[in-house]
């Protein structure tokens, strides 16, 4: 009898460090896909302002990768299906290297957007069939070994991306931040392809839901730009919002109409039909959207209203991953011993109470008093982020799973999406208002205001930039404290939501969930 491992599709799995060169290869490639969701959100301010764009228009830099990933991770399924798994994530992660080498040469905004909106098409194959050929190429006695590395690399990349995009920007340039993801994609896909195309499934010609696609596209798309732009156009006082919400609310409907009843849905909303994965979908969306949020306004905030480069910027935002990365495991240990909705619970509820003890920051605050409460917050993460996978598959049917989990991830990412934006929205609304009310406070009378008048031009001009510095200081802190405290709410929301959910009726094996 032979020795040889056999793999799922009775495959001889890849041995020594053929085994392992491979699989660093798609850890490394889901790394660099999840790291380039992140490495905008520190340095957007310095893309934009290069590219002689305002601070909330640079949040397109972030939201166009985010939707266009999220719009092609439904595709995945198909994709695999017709040409392979193999070689769309090869194609993939080839694209992911083109298309970063393009954003690093873009020499306006709107190039810039269409170049992450490509990268970001290419990265959604990516997430979606790393994890799917780890398990393949691992004997499935070691499934937990390929889960792990592909979780630790999801966990590690929004560590690193904000400290690495920010020490790039400051000493060199921001077309490097992309410029350094080119010769590794361009390396893993030749290397991937190498190893990885005797693992190819055999190929199924099914029909694509043209029409799903398109529809997908014109919601999201609507919807997502209608929330990028409507702090700028003043929202439905603008006709152009009023178009968009209504091309999205249409377009959402048909959608829904349209997937309910295609053979071969794009999306398999009927899913949602399991009270266990609805609940874990609101959750999904709420916490990961506010710990999106949060990770967006932070960076904007140090820049903004207190001083710090991209770099320290970065740093700050990393401390908040460092206790994800140690607390992982416990949580995946914590799922199979209790029930995984009290974990949820515990999770949101942490993460609630800890933005809630942002929520008193000041202007001057020395640097420890900002990341101590951003240390902590590392614990809440992956007690509600690791157990919601399993409490979600668990309560679908096993051949649904497939589907269940490309809306996981379709629904994570464009829950970022929409949290940048509407982030973006509050803070900047949130600093005007604030910034009315405290000028009334300040000179309640007009006294000051007249002293400064009458006092000679110079100094007085002076004293007005000094008087309105202080001031939109102050309103920025405050704004971005009303905002934390808004966050923090929703976070105990998605707390208790979890109890919408009943107990999955199974538990589910790490290996099939990528199968």
């Amino acid at each position: 009898m032979s020795n040889t491992a056999i793999t799922h599709n009775d495959t001889p799995a890849l041995q020594g460090s053929m085994l392992w060169i491979a699989a660093v290869v798609l850890a490394m490639s889901n790394f660099i896909a999840v790291l380039n969701m992140t490495i905008a959100n520190v340095t957007q301010p310095n893309m934009a302002g290069a590219l002689g764009a305002s601070t909330s228009q640079g949040t397109w830099i972030i939201t166009a990768y985010a939707v266009a990933e999220a719009i092609t991770v439904p595709m995945t399924g198909w994709l695999t299906s017709r040409f392979g798994g193999v070689k769309v994530f090869t194609v993939a992660v080839f694209m992911f290297g083109v298309s970063s080498l393009l954003c690093g040469m873009s020499n306006s905004l709107n190039m810039l957007l269409l170049m992450r909106v490509l990268q970001g098409m290419a990265g959604g194959p990516i997430l979606a069939l790393s994890q799917t050929l780890l398990l393949r190429i691992f004997p499935k006695e070691k499934a937990m070994l390929a889960t792990g590395m592909w979780a630790m690399t999801s966990l590690l990349a929004p560590v690193c991306g904000p400290v690495l995009g920010g020490w790039i920007c400051d000493n060199y340039s921001w077309p490097w931040v992309y410029a350094v993801n080119v010769p590794m994609a361009i390396l893993f896909s030749l290397i991937g392809w190498n190893l990885l195309k005797r693992y190819e499934d055999p190929l199924v010609k099914n029909r694509m839901d043209v029409i799903g696609f398109l529809l997908l596209v014109v919601w999201v798309g609507a919807l997502q730009i209608m929330l990028d732009e409507g702090k700028d156009l003043d929202w439905f006082s603008s006709d152009e919002i009023i178009i968009l919400a209504i091309v999205a609310v249409i377009g959402f409907l048909s959608f829904i109409i349209w997937e309910l009843t295609e053979e071969h849905p794009i999306v398999d909303i009927r899913v949602f039909r399991y009270r266990g994965f609805s609940a874990s979908m609101l959750v999904l969306a709420l916490a990961f959207g506010c710990f999106f949020g949060l990770n967006v306004l932070t960076p904007m905030w140090l820049q903004s209203n207190m001083g710090y480069t991209t770099t320290w910027s970065g740093i700050v935002v990393a401390w908040g991953g460092v206790l994800s990365v140690i607390f992982s495991p416990i949580a995946a240990n914590l799922s199979n011993r209790v029930d995984p909705r009290w974990l949820i619970f515990i999770g949101c509820a942490w993460l609630g109470a800890d933005t809630f003890w942002r929520a008193f920051a000041t202007s001057d605050m020395d640097f420890w008093s900002i990341c101590i409460p951003l240390f902590f917050m590392g614990v809440g993460m992956p007690m509600y982020y690791v157990p919601i996978t399993g409490l979600a598959m668990g309560s679908v049917e096993e051949h649904e799973m497939a589907s269940a989990a490309g809306l996981m991830n379709f629904v994570r990412t464009i829950a970022g999406a929409f949290a940048t934006s509407l982030v973006t929205t509050f803070w900047q609304d949130g600093r005007y208002i604030v910034h009315d009310q405290l000028s009334s406070i300040v000179d309640p009378t007009g006294q000051l205001n007249t002293v400064i008048s009458s006092a000679p031009a110079l100094a007085g001009q002076f004293t007005r930039e000094l008087f309105d510095r202080m001031v939109t200081g102050q309103s920025l802190m405050l704004s971005t404290n009303n905002l934390m405290i808004t966050i923090a709410i929703l976070f105990f929301i998605s707390a208790f939501a979890i109890g919408l959910a009943p107990k999955a009726t199974r538990k589910v094996d790490a290996a099939s969930v990528g199968h």
